[in-house]
């Protein structure tokens, strides 16, 4: 079974031609707010919250990564969940305030911090600020000392190379992220003799879409043997864990799902071991999810707009591209371009009969979001949809490349469709000219 027919069947469960994306037909949808846009649908949120909460012990804090899709609306729906919010700059602090998100439920991870960034989240109170450098330790010691409070932090830790895995590796190597763990002793004593800081934890994340649980949980095992370490060096128990994100969804044929049943098992027979351990008496441990609870619950819609052969080779060219789906052209860091599970979306039962090219309307030849793809033979105001398109798709793509409008955001629950973010305007690329001194002319 290919990975189209896998995710329909799996979540949305279309017996027709056409998807249905929470019960309505995606042309009702498309037709309503036009094209392109993304769509998400309540409904496999719900499964995916569910099946990673049943996997994780009761005793672990959920904060949503908000990098992976920022829309307010989804940001309410995990904080409705009990989620706490990890941010990783001043603009994802400011939509978790917006969203309502209390202060002291956010963490702020990420390297290179600003000045600005580091008072306007001290100055909040959030929960804790995740220290990259000692630098960023003495910043954020001087900003509280002129705010008048200590600032809680924890340190990220880039561990040694033995338990790097995950497609996108953020540490066991020369990495911008974090201390390296050969330092830690130092640093700690470092932090620990600034009154300005209250130093609260640790936070351990190496590896991002990763598909294997066993790799997940050498990384737990390791970043507990950490915990060991500082918390015999502080002489007291960490008040927080961080344990970072990392789950991955399966984007290709090729990629098999995460099987969260035998993490479950094996999360909680590591659990079971520091059960009475004075080291981790009332630590908070915490995870911080984002891709696998979002990317498959989003869709990407396109209407082909024009139709033409050139030199034997057939191309579909469609309203949207990578402008607003920069990792469904290949150009998101990848070192080998593969097709996103891509499908004519009005034609699902359809036979493929023919390899194409689906091809955006930039004027870049980087804006293919389909490559030698076999699909049902195409017409113009076909829809194509690009799965597994909720997380690193809208908020990771270059919208304002060649001053195309910006796409709409639709949340689909219960039959009902609403928009949770307009379509940007054309006017809106004349912003930079009103402030213009009036002897500029011509």
């Amino acid at each position: 079974m290919d990975h189209v027919t896998t995710l329909v069947e799996r979540y949305f469960k279309s017996p027709g031609d056409e998807l249905q994306v929470g019960e309505v037909l995606v042309s009702a949808i498309a037709a309503r707010y036009g094209t392109p846009l993304f769509i998400y649908d309540r409904h496999v949120l719900d499964q995916k919250w569910i099946g990673l909460r049943d996997a994780l012990p009761p005793e672990f804090a959920i904060s949503y990564s908000v990098k992976a899709n920022p829309n307010r609306t989804i940001l309410k729906y995990f904080l409705s969940k009990g989620c706490g919010l990890e941010v990783a700059s001043g603009g994802e602090l400011h939509q978790a305030l917006n969203a309502g998100c209390p202060p002291d439920q956010i963490v702020f991870a990420g390297p290179g911090k600003t000045e600005a960034e580091l008072e306007f989240a001290l100055a909040q109170g959030i929960g804790e600020i995740h220290v990259e450098s000692m630098l960023e330790a003495e910043r954020v010691s001087a900003i509280s000392r002129r705010l008048g409070r200590r600032g809680r932090i924890a340190l990220r830790i880039n561990p040694t190379g033995e338990v790097q895995g995950g497609a996108v590796r953020m540490g066991g190597k020369p990495t911008p992220f974090g201390v390296d763990e050969e330092c830690l002793d130092v640093t700690v004593d470092q932090v620990l003799s600034d009154s300005a800081i209250e130093f609260c934890g640790i936070h351990l994340f190496i590896g991002s879409q990763i598909l294997d649980h066993i790799i997940i949980l050498n990384q737990y095992r390791h970043a507990m043997e950490i915990a060991r370490r500082v918390t015999d060096r502080l002489q007291r128990p960490l008040q927080t864990i961080d344990l970072g994100g990392g789950f991955g969804i399966p984007y290709f044929d090729y990629e098999h799902e995460l099987d969260m049943q035998s993490f479950g098992r094996g999360l909680a027979e590591l659990m079971t071991g520091l059960k009475g351990d004075p080291s981790f008496s009332g630590t908070q441990i915490m995870v911080e999810p984002g891709r696998f609870l979002v990317g498959e619950a989003g869709l990407y819609v396109t209407r082909v707009n024009d139709i033409k052969i050139s030199r034997g080779k057939k191309f579909i060219i469609v309203d949207g591209g990578m402008h607003h789906h920069l990792a469904a052209s290949g150009n998101l860091g990848q070192t080998i371009r593969r097709n996103f599970p891509l499908a004519l979306l009005n034609k699902l039962t359809y036979v493929p009969e023919e390899k194409v090219d689906v091809v955006g309307p930039l004027c870049t030849p980087l804006d293919v979001i389909g490559r030698s793809i076999l699909l049902p033979k195409a017409e113009v105001g076909d829809l194509i949809g690009v799965f597994q398109s909720g997380a690193y798709a809208r908020t990771a793509s270059p919208l304002g490349f060649l001053s195309h409008r910006s796409p709409p955001e639709v949340w689909v629950e219960e039959g009902q469709h609403y928009l949770i973010r307009r379509r940007g305007r054309f006017e809106d690329c004349l912003e930079d000219l009103r402030d213009l001194p009036h002897a500029i002319s011509g």
